[in-house]
């Protein structure tokens, strides 16, 4: 979110889905392909945005500007290694969109971020404010731009967490308020609605 390139973005507070506390101990390896409609995702829609599962992917589409849609899977894990395929299906460039982490609740998480345009950012929701933990949206290569499918990848080890888009490391952060929870998959529109993103292929394995 750079003063001059990126004065556009905000980081969202409004949440469209509702999820719960991961519930049970961690269960690794685990993976996710999206084919059974019933996988035991929480997620709800609402007029606002459609999350839900079905032909083989997690489709979340987000339909009115400045929200977010995600859901989670009801999982708990401390260290892990995540990785998902994200392929933006619809809407504008200027979007948001990947993967949240040791969620805790629905206030206590952190979120790696990566927009249709090549930016990307870290961050950590906590109890109401938004704390950016890789300095500012950075613009990255090895991102691809606009309707295509890039492999988001987040490695947790203690509270060492780095973040890799299409096998490049993008950036590493060191932050240890949350040990472990939940995983979580979302989406968020900017200034214009329609924002579909869908993922597929989700595996947690050891870091």
């Amino acid at each position: 979110m750079g003063v001059d390139v990126r004065a556009g973005k905000r980081l969202l507070v409004v949440a469209l889905v509702v999820f719960l506390v991961a519930c049970g101990g961690e269960q690794l390896p685990w993976s996710d392909d999206f084919s059974d409609p019933a996988g035991g995702w929480q997620a709800e829609s609402d007029a606002s945005a459609e999350v839900r599962c079905y032909e083989g992917v997690m489709s979340l589409l987000v339909k009115v500007p400045n929200r977010l849609a995600w859901a989670s899977a009801g999982r708990e894990f401390s260290d892990f290694r995540l990785a998902v395929e994200a392929t933006q299906v619809a809407g504008p460039d200027d979007n948001e969109y990947g993967v949240l982490v040791r969620m805790r609740d629905a206030d206590h998480f952190y979120r790696f971020s990566i927009s249709g345009d090549g930016y990307y950012l870290v961050s950590k929701y906590d109890g109401g404010a938004w704390e950016v933990l890789n300095g500012d949206w950075a613009s990255s290569d090895a991102i691809h731009l606009g309707a295509v499918t890039n492999r988001l990848e987040v490695v947790c080890r203690g509270a060492t967490m780095t973040f890799l888009v299409n096998g490049v490391t993008l950036t590493q952060v060191e932050d240890g308020s949350y040990s472990r929870g939940d995983v979580g998959l979302y989406a968020g529109s900017f200034f214009e609605p329609g924002v579909e993103i869908h993922f597929d292929n989700l595996t947690v394995t050891e870091p």
